[in-house]
């Protein structure tokens, strides 16, 4: 979710630093509005790239807003990057884990990784919960956002940014992560 103050996702509401100096450059704290407008995206990544940016302006995403509006997008973006040969993965949200979407990913993908094989609430494993949600945020230049419709001419923008080496070396790392989460019990990786 993205507000035209910055960005809304509490699992990124973290800085990492010495000092609240440098905290404060590393984007440190600042006043959001109270009722903001915002607007919520869905984004794919792969080793080859990130998939077309979906926009829900208006609304939540329930299951059968993900099944006619994301899984068709994703589907084709997956068999765009690799034919038939790939694995669709997705977190924990409630329109990912519902039942009708889960048959959609079965009977529609390649392959997919169901919910029952899926850790629970592990962002350590989702290359856009530890890389590209924060690089795409950095990315965002956020003093021309000033109303909705600049906060997604915004959001475009910033996604044609996102490098591609990052993207590769995010994905890349996901092998070295399961790796390391099973070896530490599945905690939290550090």
């Amino acid at each position: 979710m993205f507000d035209i103050d910055g960005v809304y996702n509490s699992q990124n509401d973290r800085i990492w630093a010495v000092n609240r100096s440098e905290a404060d450059i590393k984007g440190g704290t600042r006043q959001k509005r109270k009722f903001p407008q915002k607007v919520m995206v869905w984004l794919g990544v792969c080793s080859k790239g990130v998939s077309p940016l979906i926009f829900f302006e208006k609304g939540t995403v329930d299951h059968d807003r993900y099944i006619k509006e994301v899984l068709p997008v994703a589907l084709k973006f997956g068999n765009d990057m690799f034919g038939n040969d790939w694995i669709f993965q997705q977190d924990g949200a409630k329109p990912h884990t519902h039942a009708k979407s889960q048959e959609w990913c079965t009977k529609s993908f390649p392959s997919f990784i169901d919910k029952s094989h899926w850790p629970p609430n592990s962002p350590d494993l989702n290359p856009l919960d530890y890389c590209i949600w924060n690089e795409f945020a950095q990315l965002i230049e956020w003093d021309a956002v000033t109303s909705k419709t600049t906060l997604i001419t915004a959001l475009k923008c910033a996604v044609r940014k996102i490098s591609q080496d990052v993207v590769f070396e995010s994905c890349s790392s996901w092998t070295n992560r399961l790796y390391r989460l099973s070896q530490d019990k599945g905690n939290y990786l550090r």
